[in-house]
């Protein structure tokens, strides 16, 4: 049994991808996107018909409702192929507006449901998770539109989403470990440092545990990986979302893959209940340095890819 098929025991696999050609390969239940994917996608000669056809279908029609279609396009092509569902993310530079980010949302939900797409069981929609980003998914959830809430970093933006009932969180283990390297710097021990001692590990088991402890049911899918060491370290997580490359690596491997995360185990564990109002969980993220600088970082990137993705559809008008 190769290393992918032996996760798939325990964990969903998610494939993180816009590259939509890539997916039936490695038969992953869901696939994530985001705004960086799908720029990356529409730059490749065999995706960037699909840019080109949303500017000329929709021609007159504002840049950012072009961008929702073509996310929509994209979703609707990736949902042909999986069984399950697909993320697609609201514009990045709404992440400090609740109204904004719920009417963004409203707008995804109903273009895959006129694609006759079934929104509540086949789409979540991304978002954020700062304060404002996790109100708008409350309200959402409230109308039965489910959220994936990215960019977190951090065990408060974790405990906020699991009250706010979110459908599922992304802690993004690769960018906690790349923060935690540098700031290290030379006194960075790779070895001493790996799986589960892996600083990007350890947030995600932290709120695995939690969530299973207390009974949340928001599903915890680690995402953002560097290597497959952090994938083994998380083997029994909800749900891990994979690059393709990552995934193809798993696939190539028959190294022995153990289970690492057991809601069972987690259940056994003391740990109180945190609650935290808007001026808590402020504090609290502001009193984590490194959960500040990625999402705030996190938030920018995806903003600066949004722009390119709305200069390329100026330049196909």
């Amino acid at each position: 049994m190769n290393q992918l098929d032996a996760l798939r025991q325990w964990t969903t696999v998610v494939a993180d991808t816009g590259d939509f050609r890539q997916l039936a390969q490695f038969k992953p239940q869901d696939a994530t996107t985001n705004p960086s994917l799908i720029l990356k996608a529409v730059q490749k000669p065999e995706y960037r018909p699909l840019l080109d056809e949303a500017v000329r279908t929709h021609r007159g029609r504002s840049t950012d409702e072009v961008i929702d279609r073509l996310l929509v396009r994209f979703g609707r092509e990736i949902l042909s192929i999986i069984p399950g569902r697909v993320s697609t993310e609201v514009d990045a530079r709404s992440s400090f507006d609740t109204a904004a980010t719920v009417a963004r949302a409203e707008r995804i939900v109903s273009l895959y449901r006129a694609e006759g797409i079934d929104v509540e069981k086949r789409v979540l929609i991304k978002i954020a998770a700062t304060w404002e980003g996790i109100e708008a998914a409350r309200r959402l959830e409230g109308q039965g539109i489910h959220t994936n809430l990215t960019l977190l970093f951090s065990f408060a933006q974790a405990v906020a989403c699991g009250a706010a009932g979110v459908k599922l969180i992304s802690p993004f283990v690769g960018r906690i470990y790349d923060w935690h390297k540098k700031a290290a710097g030379s006194g960075w021990n790779e070895a001493e440092r790996a799986a589960a001692n892996d600083p990007g590990v350890q947030s995600v088991r932290q709120i695995f545990d939690y969530y299973k402890k207390h009974g949340i049911e928001t599903e915890v899918m680690g995402a953002s990986f560097r290597n497959v060491g952090q994938i083994a370290a998380l083997a029994g997580c909800d749900l891990l979302t994979i690059s393709p490359e990552l995934l193809a690596e798993l696939a190539s491997s028959e190294t022995p893959l153990t289970r690492a995360l057991d809601a069972a185990a987690s259940r056994d564990l003391d740990l109180p209940v945190v609650s935290l109002d808007e001026p808590a969980f402020r504090y609290a993220l502001n009193e984590d340095a490194m959960a500040t600088e990625k999402l705030a970082e996190g938030i920018r990137a995806f903003a600066a890819d949004a722009s390119k993705l709305e200069r390329l559809m100026e330049e196909s008008a």
